[in-house]
């Protein structure tokens, strides 16, 4: 039954992203919110940069259309729409906070904060992430290292997702796939508040990925990678992969790594050729998977293309990970693993060209 409210999120969504991402263009061209060419660059026009406006909109709009229409609802629906009430508080939070990281993120765009101050930024939004409730702690018991690891996993998200953000639709398309993983986890799992935010998530980045891919007339800008790495990061923590069992091994709660393998490798990747190369680690370049495959013979639609079907390929048996025992769940990581290797070995030859 509650397939039919996500089928009516997803939409909702979908049709609010596809209005409100021309007006946020719009925005940015009379403001001058735009992204110059540069020899860095891929483009060669100016290029607004209000994509994440557009997409934090969206949400917010779909989520507030729904809490109200929720009231209409059939009366088998109460008992869930009552639940609603009681995480209220906590969804208002997550709200808030992706309100401000989008609009920090559209600071950095028109002033260009220097890396540290953007660091110090994602440190506030975890630490603050941490004080809201949503928070890693199957670790340990401690308070402190339930702290370290939701500030430390909330700023490789963003980054990672911020990194991989140098090609039409890459990093949004990337984000819809993952975002796509975890709500067939979350829905299989019965998470009905956490598939229902996917649904919404999903819905805004399909109509976003109209105007940014293949032809990139809107950008997502920082406040708009960001926002993807924080939200689908979040999301993350929320979710429930672990269950109690005998036969039931601890690997599912690593599903979230395998999600994010794409921009996590991607991320580490650039951040050991930079220490290599005894460059600043916060030096942008083009050491990134997606100029690679460019330097090895791709156009950019099909390195695009490439990238969305390796963030599938590693993605997919995350979903698995929650029925194998852990000898099965063991071969899931290692494959993924060799995944990752064969694109690194490919990766080596476009770095001969450099």
């Amino acid at each position: 039954m509650w397939n039919i409210i996500y089928a009516v999120v997803f939409l909702a969504s979908l049709c609010f992203s596809v209005l409100l991402v021309p007006l946020a263009r719009r925005f940015a061209i009379v403001f001058n919110v735009l992204d110059h060419p540069s020899p860095r660059k891929i483009h060669t026009l100016p290029t607004p940069l209000t994509g994440g406006i557009a997409l934090y909109f969206s949400i917010l709009a779909t989520i507030i259309a729904g809490l109200t229409a929720g009231r209409f609802l059939p009366e088998q629906f109460f008992d869930y729409y009552a639940s609603i009430s009681s995480i209220l508080p906590k969804l208002t939070i997550f709200l808030i906070t992706l309100g401000v990281v989008v609009v920090a993120g559209f600071l950095d765009d028109i002033l260009h904060f220097r890396p540290m101050i953007k660091l110090g930024f994602q440190i506030l939004c975890g630490i603050v992430t941490f004080l809201a409730g949503i928070k890693i702690s199957f670790f340990s018991s401690s308070v402190a290292v339930h702290l370290v690891f939701t500030v430390g996993w909330i700023v490789l998200c963003m980054n990672s997702f911020n990194l991989l953000d140098h090609a039409n639709g890459l990093v949004a398309g990337v984000a819809f796939i993952a975002g796509s993983i975890f709500f067939f986890n979350a829905a299989l799992n019965g998470q009905l508040f956490i598939s229902t935010l996917l649904a919404c998530f999903l819905g805004a980045t399909l109509g976003f990925l109209k105007y940014n891919f293949p032809s990139g007339t809107i950008f997502l800008g920082e406040c708009g990678s960001s926002f993807l790495g924080y939200f689908l990061g979040c999301l993350a923590i929320m979710g429930t992969y672990y269950r109690y069992q005998v036969q039931q091994s601890f690997l599912p709660a690593l599903s979230p790594i395998i999600i994010f393998s794409l921009p996590f490798f991607d991320t580490l990747n650039v951040i050991y050729i930079r220490l290599r190369n005894r460059r600043p680690i916060f030096q942008a370049d083009t050491n990134h998977i997606f100029h690679r495959l460019v330097r090895l013979g791709m156009n950019q639609i099909q390195a695009v293309g490439f990238c969305y079907l390796l963030t599938f390929a590693t993605g997919l048996g995350a979903i698995l990970l929650r029925q194998l025992n852990i000898f099965a769940g063991l071969v899931v990581f290692l494959q993924t693993f060799l995944i990752l290797m064969c694109v690194a070995i490919v990766e080596s030859s476009g770095r001969k060209n450099d």
